[in-house]
């Protein structure tokens, strides 16, 4: 059986039928979206979307940080820019 990463899931065929109303009853939390009872899409808010967008920006620029932390640094002063 396959792992289910929401609290909500619905069908294929009920998400077509009533759509609206399944987002309005989720929220901003996802739902699967079921296919022959196996996860086949997740269905998130925009919000939720954008949340996770700026989660894994902040992931990014966090490992880059600790990719250049024992770099050589340069020291700059702000009068000469």
């Amino acid at each position: 059986m396959d792992l289910v990463l929401a609290n909500m899931a619905v069908s294929v065929t009920e998400l077509k039928r009533n759509f609206v109303g399944i987002l309005r009853e989720a929220g901003d939390a996802p739902v699967a979206v079921l296919n022959h009872n196996r996860p086949e899409a997740y269905l998130l808010s925009a919000k939720h979307y954008e949340q996770l967008m700026d989660y894994l920006e902040d992931l990014e620029d966090a490992e880059l940080v600790r990719q250049r932390q024992h770099q050589p640094t340069v020291k700059v002063d702000l009068n000469e820019l």
